[in-house]
């Protein structure tokens, strides 16, 4: 498994799928699946902001987990988002129940991912959702991946703020000497 993490606009969903459609894995978007599996009045929630609880985003990724073959390499990405999902996962990977590979900690900064952002031209993508995201990264991304790295887990920073050709050949070359 190949947890790809880091702050909206910094790439890392473009380049999990490039590494997964190039490697031929399976890529698994928590964010994708959401969107297709969530229903009724937890959609209607969800599409006005609230987030799920750490057991429904576990119990969703226990089974797309179910439907992949976890045994071989896949690329994850947009989990985990908490500590208590975090947690979840390592103990996943302590117990020989999935393998990781690596996290890749897609990284860049503020004003590349705002201009990135802005760019896409999406509804939501303003100044103050930009510097909200931004601001949830620091808060909980970050710890997240303090939270690896001390349970013994690989952390790999990639510098996102590179033309997306060479952050490919970084995230190749970073896999490659795991």
């Amino acid at each position: 498994m190949i947890i790809f993490m880091g702050v909206a606009g910094a790439g890392k969903s473009m380049q999990g799928k490039l590494l997964a459609d190039e490697m031929g894995l399976p890529w698994l978007s928590t964010g994708e699946f959401l969107r297709m599996l969530v229903s009724g009045q937890v959609r209607k929630d969800m599409r006005n902001g609230k987030l799920l609880d750490d057991q429904q985003i576990i119990g969703l990724v226990r089974k797309i987990f179910n439907i992949v073959d976890t045994d071989n390499e896949f690329v994850l990405d947009g989990f985990p988002r908490t500590e208590a999902q975090a947690d979840w996962l390592i103990n996943q990977v302590k117990h020989g129940q999935l393998k990781l590979t690596a996290v890749l900690n897609v990284k860049a900064s503020e004003e590349v991912v705002r201009e990135r952002l802005l760019a896409r031209g999406r509804q939501d993508d303003h100044d103050g959702a930009i510097a909200k995201r931004f601001k949830e990264y620091q808060e909980t991304t970050l710890p997240l991946l303090k939270h690896f790295r001390d349970a013994g887990l690989r952390v790999i920073d990639i510098d996102g703020e590179q033309e997306p050709e060479a952050v490919h050949l970084a995230i190749k070359e970073a896999i490659r000497t795991v």
